[in-house]
């Protein structure tokens, strides 16, 4: 019975010997895979998963997780993303839902989202719905120019041919002719600005404006019968003047009030001593008084 003991246990240790790789290559596809799969069976040494679709990746084990909504182009994603990662992080994380790179994305969150600041820090939370606005290459070189914008497009240059007086936006203030109560004009002198408001103008809706220079708080006031704007001068961004065709002792003038034209703010009427005082004075060159 001893020796019958002793052959068994040499047949276990025998079948739990690790067969050679030489005798495993030498089987066919069939042997192979049926011996790794008893191997792995039998030493628990792997496990199989059902496969999951994730949008983080391995680096994002750990962190704090935001589940936010992308929404692109009438297309809606649910993406996983760590709290702390950055505009610039989630930009490239929306090129891969996409396709759209993050050069030609304005991701929107409560305003333009900013790459160098981290999601808590501009207090995103789950469920936040996250804009993105951009077109792929491929979308932008298949869209051909519609003829209305091409129209648009001439209408405008040929604007900025014509003078501003004739444009069909200033005439119909022009076409008012002068105010009775306007301040005389001086030509062919440069006077400094009076101590009393510039009154008698009109404005782009053809009502009567005023302005007042306070130097001392570096203030335009822009007033009107129902209201008042301070603005400071230094938010002005540029003076546009035209002398009016028919009258040239008067000018028409425009005070950019932001960084396009669309922020004009239109005065007409300016008697002509005072245009260079006007533009000096916002524009901060006081040297001359």
């Amino acid at each position: 019975m001893v020796g019958s003991e002793e052959v068994v246990m040499e047949t276990e240790a025998t079948l739990k010997e690790p067969q050679p790789l030489c005798e495993i290559v030498g089987k066919g596809n069939a042997e192979v895979l049926e011996t790794v799969s008893r191997t792995d069976n039998a030493g628990e040494s792997s496990s199989t998963q059902d496969p999951t679709v994730s949008n983080g990746d391995d680096s994002d084990e750990g962190k704090e997780m935001v589940d936010v909504k992308i929404i692109w182009n009438k297309n809606k994603y649910d993406l996983k993303i760590p709290l702390d990662g950055t505009g610039a992080k989630l930009k490239e994380r929306i090129h891969s839902l996409t396709g759209l790179p993050p050069a030609m994305q304005k991701v929107m969150y409560k305003g333009l989202l900013p790459e160098d600041k981290t999601l808590r820090e501009i207090k995103v939370t789950n469920g936040a719905k996250i804009m993105v606005v951009g077109s792929t290459i491929n979308d932008v070189l298949a869209v051909n120019t519609p003829k209305e914008v091409i129209q648009q497009e001439v209408k405008a240059e040929e604007n900025k041919k014509e003078p501003l007086c004739r444009q069909k936006q200033h005439r119909k203030v022009l076409d008012k002719g002068k105010p009775e109560d306007i301040m005389p004009s001086v030509k062919g002198t440069k006077e400094r600005l009076p101590t009393v408001p510039l009154a008698g103008m009109y404005n782009k809706s053809g009502g009567k404006v005023r302005l007042t220079f306070k130097l001392e708080q570096d203030q335009l006031w822009i007033g009107t019968k129902e209201r008042t704007e301070k603005i400071p001068m230094g938010s002005i961004k540029h003076v546009v003047t035209e002398p009016i065709e028919g009258h040239e002792d008067y000018h028409m003038m425009a005070f950019q009030l932001g960084p396009t034209e669309a922020s004009q703010y239109w005065v007409y009427w300016v008697p002509i001593q005072f245009v260079d005082a006007i533009k000096d004075t916002v524009l901060g060159k006081w040297q001359y008084f």
